[in-house]
């Protein structure tokens, strides 16, 4: 089973057709057939039920489909670790979660392409635990999710903290409460989406047991987006972290107080494994610009109604 076939395979997969996929390969039907057939072969399974217009992956082919696509991904990234090898050059694969981590490394990947701009990056969005998944099979160099983390399989460094919220549509009456701030015990009854998280969704139960109550748990979600549409449909209270960026009209937002919480930002890569000289170059680079911060001395643009929650605030 090498490469080609399995590039061959992906292509007839996510097709589900193999006229539309020999055309995406540029090449005839027959030859690819035949090598689907050598496929089956080889692994001794069937991959495709095969109807009169169009293909389905049986169970073994969508397990195949899944670790192709890895593979293939793993494939380009050594090849491009090897090019490196002459410069600076290269792509970094960085995995990141929602929230505010993407508006913090775009400050990162600004600058640091200013330095290196034979430097590309690939950029993968999604829960942490999903995040933290791709970093532990090699499918990307580094991380940057909420805090915590496994510190026995992952090494890594805090560099952002921003408050917990309450997102709720503009027609919520608590939403018409005067102020900017709002009483963890007043979100009790109410219907919450919060984070998907594994971890998380304990921590939550936890915080709303230190004011005598339990959360109201309507359902889960790992996306900013899809908080903010929650909230302007009023279907919940959406508890996630502030980001302060791309509001709605629709939707207002309230630090939870109270039993105030805060989450934090880092930046993890895997302790076990050793790093490529192109990561270590970006990690050396966001703990120079975080120093830089400290000092006042920043190039990018922070808006200007970024909350920072106070000094000794607990995580969640």
């Amino acid at each position: 089973m090498d490469l080609r076939a399995l590039r061959y395979f992906v292509a007839v997969a996510e097709e589900l057709n193999i006229t539309r996929a020999a055309e995406k390969l540029n090449m005839s039907q027959p030859p690819l057939s035949n090598q689907m057939k050598a496929l089956e072969e080889e692994l001794g399974t069937l991959l495709f039920i095969r109807g009169k217009r169009h293909l389905t992956l049986t169970d073994a082919g969508t397990v195949l489909y899944r670790r192709a696509q890895q593979l293939l991904e793993l494939s380009e990234q050594t090849q491009e670790e090897v090019r490196s090898l002459e410069g600076l050059a290269g792509k970094l694969n960085i995995g990141l979660v929602e929230g505010r981590a993407p508006y913090l490394l775009s400050r990162w990947i600004s600058g640091f392409r200013l330095e290196f701009p034979q430097v590309s990056f690939s950029l993968w969005n999604g829960s942490g635990d999903d995040v933290l998944d791709r970093l532990h099979h090699g499918l990307a160099d580094l991380a940057l999710i909420a805090a915590p983390y496994n510190t026995e399989l992952l090494e890594g460094f805090p560099v952002a903290h921003e408050p917990w919220t309450a997102f709720m549509s503009i027609r919520h009456p608590l939403a018409q409460k005067a102020g900017d701030f709002l009483p963890l015990k007043e979100l009790a009854g109410q219907p919450l989406f919060i984070p998907s998280r594994r971890s998380r969704i304990e921590s939550v139960r936890a915080w709303f047991r230190e004011v005598g109550t339990e959360p109201l748990i309507a359902g889960e979600l790992s996306s900013h987006i899809d908080a903010v549409a929650l909230a302007e449909q009023n279907v919940g209270i959406c508890i996630y972290p502030m980001t302060t960026y791309n509001d709605s009209d629709l939707v207002v937002k309230k630090v939870i107080v109270e039993s105030e919480r805060q989450i934090e930002y880092v930046l993890v890569w895997n302790r076990n494994q050793q790093q490529k000289e192109l990561a270590q170059e970006f990690v050396n680079f966001v703990q120079d610009c975080l120093e830089e911060e400290q000092k006042g001395n920043v190039s990018y643009i922070i808006p200007d109604k970024e909350y920072l929650p106070p000094e000794g605030t607990l995580l969640l």
